[in-house]
């Protein structure tokens, strides 16, 4: 299976990263629609596309204006945008509002409750809560043998309850905004910092770690410091824009 990394930042894009976007193209699957979503029309291959978005905060969600363009590059027959009642309600009052994208484009809303499951491509796809302003989830997706997580936007904490949700998957992405010079300021804004991100994959077992939802203040080739979450957990790359991932 091949994941691509539309959008690896957070808050803003900056000239080398989009907010978040990753698609997996053979089963139409895509989490949260940053502003890399425009970049998805070049990537789909079939008819359908759903999209499970974390949250609704605009850096994970604006993409959804794109889809029309994304539509027009590549046309879709069904799309599907997967949240919680209170996220989809809130894109549909805020992001759509008539002052400020009149025009809804055509998909169809699928409520996450507590315990949704949602089968695609002969995959489950199950989610999680994670600490955050707001509320945000993470997602685990099973498919066959292989197994992916996607964890955006919250405190990286080993004995976290999500932990137990991410157990043994071959792929875990999750956000690193910053490096642990920054670590109180981390735990203040909800987010996550180098050390943490990798004692949770170690804790959960993964196969692979990848970085990503890094601060867009951070331009450089090694942004968070990845010699020190090698140190703990070895099999840890930084996430670029356009990155390719076979798992």
């Amino acid at each position: 299976m091949k994941l691509v990394l539309l959008g690896t930042t957070g808050y803003h894009p900056n000239s080398r990263r989009h907010t978040p976007c990753m698609l997996l193209p053979q089963c139409g699957v895509m989490f949260d629609a940053g502003t890399a979503m425009f970049r998805a029309g070049k990537y789909l291959q079939g008819k359908e596309l759903d999209i499970f978005l974390s949250h609704t905060h605009i850096d994970h969600v604006v993409g959804l204006a794109y889809l029309f363009n994304v539509m027009r590059e590549h046309p879709l027959d069904t799309v599907r945008v997967h949240a919680t009642t209170k996220k989809l309600a809130a894109i549909d009052a805020h992001l759509f509002a008539e002052d400020i994208f009149p025009k809804q484009p055509p998909y169809e809303r699928c409520p996450l409750d507590d315990t949704a499951v949602v089968e695609l491509c002969g995959g489950r796809i199950t989610h999680f809560p994670l600490e955050h302003q707001g509320g945000s989830i993470g997602y685990r997706l099973d498919w066959g043998e292989r197994s992916i997580a996607y964890v955006t936007d919250t405190w990286a904490d080993p004995a976290a309850d999500y932990v137990d949700k991410i157990q043994g998957v071959d792929l875990l992405l999750h956000e690193c905004y910053f490096p642990d010079d920054d670590a109180e300021w981390a735990k203040t804004t909800g987010h996550s910092h180098t050390s943490a991100v990798a004692q949770v994959a170690r804790k959960a077992g993964v196969g692979r770690l990848v970085l990503v939802h890094i601060n867009p203040l951070l331009t450089d080739d090694d942004p968070i410091g990845l010699d020190v979450a090698r140190g703990i957990f070895p099999a840890t790359e930084i996430g670029q824009d356009l990155m390719e991932i076979e798992f």
